[in-house]
């Protein structure tokens, strides 16, 4: 990263060596997210000149420090991206965004990242690198599935068909959702959405709240704002029912308004949710080495190191991408 506002530059940097605690992994695949772009326009994630970026990363690991436990060398990994001691109490409980040592893990825009051990999970041989680079985006849907208190038989409203969208759906269906339904404004993951779990999409920003009710057959009981832009927390509040719950997933750094009376007259529930437990980062694995074929069709792309300089611009822009993962053995001269 070369800064704010600037384009992603690729350099030649020393390979790094682990700490007596740490562990090198040589990536594997990374995915570039969301979040990322957002890093690179907005001081209030504290990126700057120098920054790796790729939080969503697995890979082989090739060397271990000499106090790193429970690894070897050669075991294929996917990295929890929540920098943390691994020893406080949060820690111990799988709660790492609660240490008072966190700090969100980057560096998978690389050839080789350093992390720790109690960070790697390893992948079952049903698991490719692949699979491992979108574990974190299925953990973060999940978490937010598991702090909303989604209920068998409900009617679940999605806001957003990105990649945290589309996995919050995969999740709502496959525990049990009535119906579930992703709004978006634009047409292009409609057949990706379906694919993913989606009873329907709905693309209406005229009338947003009436064409999402018509599709659920009803006010929500649960809405995921999967986008964070100002305006959808106000739009949700109309789009579920008297005492429902709107969990907030998408990032937003700008200031927005609702109407909180009309919140409150309908006792709506307003949660928020970050990051993921490590049980459930597990979980969104233990699915994919069970043979889930839904989270792969996140996957769109897969892009070389010499090429996502370029792949992350046109991320910028609404495109037909979703998920575009970067895989560091290729393509680098």
């Amino acid at each position: 990263m070369q800064g704010l506002h600037k384009p992603l530059a690729l350099e030649t940097i020393p390979d790094p060596t682990p700490g007596k605690g740490d562990v090198v992994i040589k990536v594997g695949r990374c995915g570039i997210c969301g979040s990322d772009l957002h890093m690179t326009e907005d001081p209030a994630y504290g990126q700057g000149a120098g920054s790796i970026l790729g939080h969503e990363f697995s890979g082989e690991v090739v060397a271990l420090g000499s106090e790193a436990e429970g690894l070897a060398i050669g075991d294929k990994v996917a990295v929890i991206p929540l920098r943390s001691c691994g020893q406080c109490s949060a820690c111990r409980k799988g709660l790492l965004q609660w240490c008072e040592q966190f700090a969100l893990q980057g560096g998978g825009y690389a050839e080789y990242a350093i992390t720790r051990p109690h960070q790697c999970i390893r992948l079952p041989a049903s698991a490719s690198l692949a699979d491992g680079a979108i574990v974190e985006p299925l953990a973060v849907a999940l978490h937010g599935i598991v702090l909303s208190e989604m209920k068998v038989g409900d009617r679940v409203l999605v806001l957003g068909a990105g990649p945290i969208g589309l996995a919050v759906a995969y999740w709502a269906r496959r525990r049990g959702a009535a119906r579930v339904v992703v709004q978006d404004l634009a047409e292009w993951q409609r057949e990706r959405a379906m694919s993913m779990g989606a009873h329907d999409f709905v693309v209406d920003p005229d009338e947003p709240v009436a064409s999402a009710e018509r599709a659920l057959g009803g006010k929500a009981d649960v809405v995921y704002e999967c986008v964070g832009v100002p305006g959808l927390i106000e739009q949700a509040v109309q789009q579920v029912r008297d005492q429902g719950t709107i969990c907030l997933l998408g990032l937003c750094t700008r200031p927005d308004t609702f109407n909180s009376f009309r919140m409150l007259s309908k006792e709506v529930r307003l949660i928020t949710s970050v990051f993921f437990t490590q049980q459930e980062f597990e979980a969104a694995l233990d699915a994919l080495g069970q043979g889930a074929i839904e989270p792969r069709l996140l996957v769109t792309d897969t892009v070389s190191l010499a090429a996502t300089p370029a792949a992350f611009e046109a991320l910028r822009h609404r495109t037909h991408q979703c998920k575009v993962l970067i895989d560091p053995g290729t393509g680098l001269t």
